[in-house]
């Protein structure tokens, strides 16, 4: 490591966000170019640079730096240079003359320490000694801040993070309870303050570090969709985490519950401990629900009678369980409509939208994402809009607090509800405990809502399993859909995912027009054979350009997991070229061209739809996890990555943000729901029994629009068909619902 002194020149660029700084430094051998993250470096400053030499493709040669200090400018000559660079706003070249001239070498502690002594220079009134005085206390904390912090290996980034948070309550958390900033600032977990912790010298079994080693395990399980965890399980795995006996942890979680923390719920076979968060999120939804659901007496025949007038106009026809779906949702405040694929879900939408309109109702569509949103408006003919959009997402505004992030701030809520007579939601296995909450308190009493989607798919990315949840209290009227259709019977997709779901063999002799198995035992020749399928075959096949086939793969890891499989598609589908920029973030190397996906619920990041004029025609806030696009364009420059995404959707990602994308060339079946396209293809060999099983399967096949290809074991997919586990989700919302349904 190199070490370089100097004179801050000038700043050429700086994000305010992430503190991420290109500065020129005049050194006694001239002008460096250092680059880091040191957003409390001003112009005019003297420092001592950290780092090592790199080169860069269009700037040339620059110092990255690693460590920086602050060295005070001890002779009359640094001095007026800092003070005349316009670190401190007020005073320019001829003011910072007259300041040396007047107070000498003396004139920074004079500013620091009898800021009341600057009035005796002309040009400098009271009010303007004070400004001084301020800024310089200001300067002068963040520096001290930076320089404590630094010693405990905390990066300037995240030092600058924490100062903004406490200020000067930052010596007394960072000493007493780092754990505390697993709570209060956003991105530090508890592995972060746990290192700090070791340094500052908190004991192993401090109360503090049991406390938040408990909420950090019970936030890691929603990771895994959970919303509580069973007792013994959260004691084994706080234990696991913090090397610690479970006594230890048992004790603070009592502590935690009289502080409201957490929950404890004791169910017929276990003890149920929840954050405090979860459980009175999934109980507000409870309530919200009853409140929801309002009976309505209407006389059947006459219903049945407009249902078949709408038939008769419309060409619309539907079978017996359509019928009663439809008379459900015009009886009571919610319906839920479930079913398979060709199974007339849309048919029985479309009739529900033209019953409610000729009953003169204003009506609501929505889905979870972009892309089921805007399959549900084709479908339709009606506006559908994301529930992030109908409920108009306003970046974390106003937002709730769980665990240690801020949810989503929505401007509809219980305060400004959606004013809609009926609202209908599509792909309602997508959707987690907490979007299901911001939705429910922008629904009024009254409002008949109705949620459709596929019980059978997997549940959602997010923490909760809502559909299942709401469909299997018995609280609700359910209708599910089962016939399938004749032309979707034609479909072997169609057939051979309900085939799936019953545990049925499938076909996998390649006689159809739309389902093809290819057998192969080996890694490497998959791998071939999904690129020529993707770049070569099924293009043409599906009428489609390779970057809309879809690869999906059960798991992440391995030779067929996605993450070796998008380097291998990459590789292939986007390889490097000199004209083309790259930007390496962790172990990926993301370039201009690739597909690409959003991997975490984004409220604050702004998007931007542009005419082909450049003009700015429409804007907005969230990107949401599963999103996909393509990188547009890669700025050295400006420190930026631009995507487009569906809808011609322009996101501007910091470098510091690429940690929230994929390449997506090849994405985990997990990752699909809610998407269509045109081909899927499914590398089935090997993986463990948990990730190979019969609902991964169906969800995987229903995915595709026009055809599946599964290459591999066929032993492997008959297995998977086979096994019906299910990683279970730990839910309580089926038992609050029920809760409310026996005080009712």
């Amino acid at each position: 490591m190199e070490t370089i002194e100097g004179f801050v020149d000038h700043i050429i660029y700086r994000n305010e966000e992430n503190g991420y700084t290109v500065l020129a430094l005049e050194t006694q051998s001239g002008e460096e170019t250092l680059v880091g993250s040191f957003r409390f470096i001003e112009e005019g400053e003297s420092i001592r640079a950290e780092g090592e030499y790199g080169s860069h493709p269009v700037y040339g040669e620059q110092f990255k730096v690693k460590n920086i200090e602050i060295k005070t400018p001890d002779d009359v000559l640094s001095i007026e240079k800092y003070l005349a660079s316009g670190a401190v706003k007020g005073i320019g070249e001829s003011l910072a003359r007259r300041i040396i001239k007047k107070f000498g070498e003396d004139s920074l502690r004079i500013m620091e320490e009898e800021p009341e002594r600057l009035i005796e220079i002309k040009g400098i009134s009271e009010r303007i000694a004070r400004q001084i005085a301020v800024q310089m206390e200001e300067k002068r904390e963040l520096r001290k801040a930076m320089i404590f912090l630094q010693q405990y290996g905390i990066s300037n980034a995240l030092a600058v993070r924490i100062y903004d948070a406490y200020e000067n309550k930052t010596y007394e958390v960072i000493r007493e309870n780092p754990y505390r900033m697993t709570e209060e600032i956003a991105g530090i977990g508890f592995k972060t303050a746990d290192e700090i912790a070791v340094k500052v010298g908190v004991p192993w079994n401090s109360d503090f570090r049991i406390r938040s080693g408990i909420l950090y395990t019970l936030q890691r399980a929603m990771g895994d969709g959970h919303i509580y965890l069973p007792k013994e399980i959260l004691l084994k795995n706080s234990s696991e985490l913090m090397g610690i006996e479970e006594t230890y942890i048992d004790l603070q979680l009592q502590n935690l519950t009289i502080e409201n923390k957490i929950m404890l719920k004791t169910s017929e076979d276990m003890v149920q401990v929840y954050s405090s968060v979860n459980y009175y999120t999934e109980l507000s939804c409870a309530k919200m629900l009853e409140d929801l659901n309002i009976h309505e007496e209407q006389e059947k025949d006459a219903v049945l009678k407009k249902i078949h007038g709408i038939e008769e106009r419309t060409g619309i026809c539907l079978e017996e369980k359509q019928r009663e779906a439809v008379f459900g949702a015009v009886k009571n405040g919610v319906m839920i409509i479930t079913g398979g694929p060709g199974t007339g879900k849309t048919t029985t939408i479309n009739m529900l939208i033209h019953y409610f309109a000729d009953e003169g109702m204003d009506i609501m569509l929505a889905a979870p994402t972009g892309r089921a949103a805007k399959r549900m408006t084709e479908a339709t003919g009606y506006e559908a809009k994301t529930i992030h959009r109908l409920l108009e997402l306003n970046g974390g505004k106003g937002g709730e607090s769980y665990g240690n992030a801020v949810s989503s701030g929505f401007e509809r809520n219980e305060n400004n509800p959606l004013e809609a007579d009926v609202i209908i939601v599509d792909e309602m296995s997508m959707v987690d405990i907490y979007l299901f909450y911001s939705l429910l308190k922008a629904v009024t009493a009254g409002t008949r809502l109705v949620l459709v989607g596929d019980v059978n798919q997997l549940p959602s990315v997010g923490p909760g399993a809502v559909l299942r949840d709401v469909i299997s209290c018995d609280g609700y009227s359910v209708v599910a859909l089962e016939k399938i259709f004749r032309q979707a019977a034609e479909s072997d997709i169609v057939v051979n995912a309900h085939k799936v779901h019953e545990g049925k063999s499938i076909g996998l002799n390649n006689k159809s027009r739309d389902f093809f198995f290819l057998e192969r035992d080996n890694a490497e020749v998959i791998i071939e054979s999904i690129v020529y399928l993707v770049m070569k075959k099924l293009p043409p096949y599906v009428n489609a350009q390779p970057y809309e086939i879809q690869v999906m793969s059960p798991m992440r890891k391995g030779a067929l997991g996605v993450e070796n499989l998008n380097r291998c598609l990459q590789g292939r589908m986007n390889p490097p070229d000199a004209s083309k920029k790259e930007r390496e973030s962790g172990e990926v190397v993301f370039r201009e061209g690739d597909k690409v996906m959003q991997v975490k619920n984004n409220y604050q990041l702004e998007w931007e739809v542009s005419s082909k004029y450049g003009v700015v025609v429409d804007k907005g806030l969230g990107v949401f996890n599963g999103d996909m696009g393509v990188i547009e364009s890669i700025s050295d420059a400006t420190e930026t990555v631009t995507v487009m995404f569906d809808d011609n959707k322009a996101v501007h990602y910091t470098f510091s943000q690429l940690d929230e994308l994929e390449l997506a060339y090849a994405i985990t079946i997990h990752k699909s729901q809610g998407s269509e396209y045109p081909a899927v293809i499914m590398p089935l060999l090997s993986g463990p029994a948990m990730l190979m099983n019969r609902n991964l399967l169906y969800t995987g096949i229903t995915r595709a629009q026009k055809c599946v290809t599964m290459i591999g074991s066929s032993q492997t997919v008959n297995r998977m068909i086979e096994n019906e586990s299910e990683q279970k989700r730990y839910t309580g919302l089926k038992d609050r619902i029920e809760e409310f349904m026996e005080v009712r």
